[in-house]
């Protein structure tokens, strides 16, 4: 029973409907790794034991009575500490919100209920979601970033306390971490998960998504979590994505993979480099060589007038009350994006679909795209979370994304590899990726 905590959410919710063992057992299986790992890898904001617990009590309640039970039933969720949650406090990884305690759950907090999880409490965030790290770090190895701004959730799944979590990205803040943690990060489509009740950074930009140690993981998660939310602008009245069902499905035939370098293949360090060139020989004819060209480069200036411009616009009240509680590199992003002129703002959003039309060509010749999620494993200091530049292009667009922890370091530590899909096309992205894992076992 001391290893139920290393299973996965398909695993645990199979075991748990089919009286193996109960959702008090497991969550007591997670408590024990929370209290053994926590200390040295510091990922969660809030956490109280006797709460989750009574919320598994509950659970095998409902399960004795005969009750009906959703996907998630019995299974213990982290959710990032800027999406509220109606019974713990969402302080937002920020003194100023400290004692924060929403009344409602976020959208995606009552789906999961409904599915039947464990909430099992609040992930640490850097602040704000934006560059100022937390208290996490990797679970691999403590003196190394775990990525941000999602890094508690990255953490907890990767140091075995809970087999999913929640997390959020603006611009890198899920894909990083997933690749750093060596964990399965995917973020959908912009529009798929409702982002009712997170923390508003950038409304163009922000979009929910989650953590897993495998790809089935990845694909129940996203099935619950992406119902049609009638209170999210961002969303359109749509039938359920059958993302369990596509993903254990194999390809018709072989994907073909392009591989995209973007104008920053130069950062990459060796161990990264290296490693996709073993990774494009292995797969061989299933990839080709797609250049983007240089004016893709611009793609930062237009994604950081929409951001910081938002955060400035957002975090005004956090600014005017306590500008000397912030970092010094959250200040910075609110000047620049106080001084974003208004037709810089209107032209990067309008660019957005263009660009988005223009990269949909690729789908036309390659099933998905093979690009770094990041340009190495992650740098030793807790002073920084690493560089998103990876994945500024594809947040930028509301391109499905995911995180595959494919490659390691000279050192041991885990590199992700990243697979970007076509705009709604996410069931089918997760079936890719799920090929792509099994050829390479």
């Amino acid at each position: 029973m001391n290893q139920l905590n290393w299973l996965s959410a398909n695993q645990a919710a199979q075991g748990i409907r089919e009286g193996q063992f109960s959702s008090e057992n497991l969550v007591n299986a997670c408590i024990e790794q929370i209290q053994a790992r926590e200390p040295e890898v510091q990922a969660w904001a809030y956490f109280d034991a006797g709460h989750a617990l009574a919320q598994a009590k509950q659970a095998d309640e409902h399960r004795a009575a005969g009750k009906p039970l959703g996907l998630l039933h019995g299974v213990p969720v982290g959710i990032k500490d800027i999406i509220d949650t109606g019974d713990m406090p969402t302080e937002d990884g920020t003194v100023l919100h400290s004692g924060r305690n929403p009344w409602h759950d976020a959208k995606v907090v009552e789906l999961l209920r409904s599915a039947g999880a464990i909430i099992m409490g609040k992930t640490v965030t850097t602040e704000l979601a934006t560059y100022a790290p937390g208290k996490t770090r990797n679970p691999h190895n403590p003196e190394h970033t775990p990525g941000g701004s999602s890094s508690g959730s990255a953490a907890a799944v990767a140091a075995g306390m809970v087999p999913l979590a929640i997390g959020t990205q603006t611009n890198g803040s899920l894909i990083r971490p997933a690749a750093y943690c060596g964990v399965f990060g995917f973020k959908p489509t912009r529009g798929l998960i409702s982002r009712q009740g997170i923390l508003r950074q950038s409304e163009p930009l922000d979009q929910p998504g989650g953590f897993a140690r495998c790809i089935e993981d990845i694909a129940l998660l996203g099935e619950v979590l992406s119902a049609y939310d009638a209170n999210e602008p961002g969303m359109t009245p749509r039938a359920p994505v059958p993302m369990m069902r596509v993903c254990s499905e194999d390809p018709p035939m072989p994907p073909t993979l392009a591989l995209i370098k973007t104008p920053w293949w130069s950062e990459l360090d060796d161990d990264c480099r290296e490693g996709y060139g073993e990774l494009v020989d292995f797969l061989g004819k299933q990839v080709g060589e797609f250049v983007l060209p240089d004016s893709a480069a611009k793609v930062f200036d237009w994604h950081n007038n929409v951001m910081e411009a938002d955060i400035a616009a957002n975090y005004q009240s956090d600014y005017e009350r306590g500008a000397d509680k912030l970092s010094a590199t959250l200040l910075e992003q609110l000047e620049r994006g106080r001084n974003v002129k208004a037709v810089d703002y209107i032209r990067a959003l309008a660019r957005i679909p263009v660009l988005t039309e223009a990269l949909d060509e690729i789908f036309d010749r390659y099933d998905a795209i093979l690009t770094p999620a990041v340009a190495g494993a992650a740098p030793r200091g807790l002073d920084s979370t690493g560089n998103p530049m990876f994945c500024t292009l594809w947040t930028y667009c509301g391109m499905p994304a995911i995180s595959l922890p494919l490659l390691k370091s000279e050192s041991g530590l885990p590199i992700g590899v990243q697979l970007v899909g076509r705009v709604g096309d996410d069931a089918r992205l997760l079936r890719i990726a799920r090929w792509l894992v099994n050829a390479i076992k």
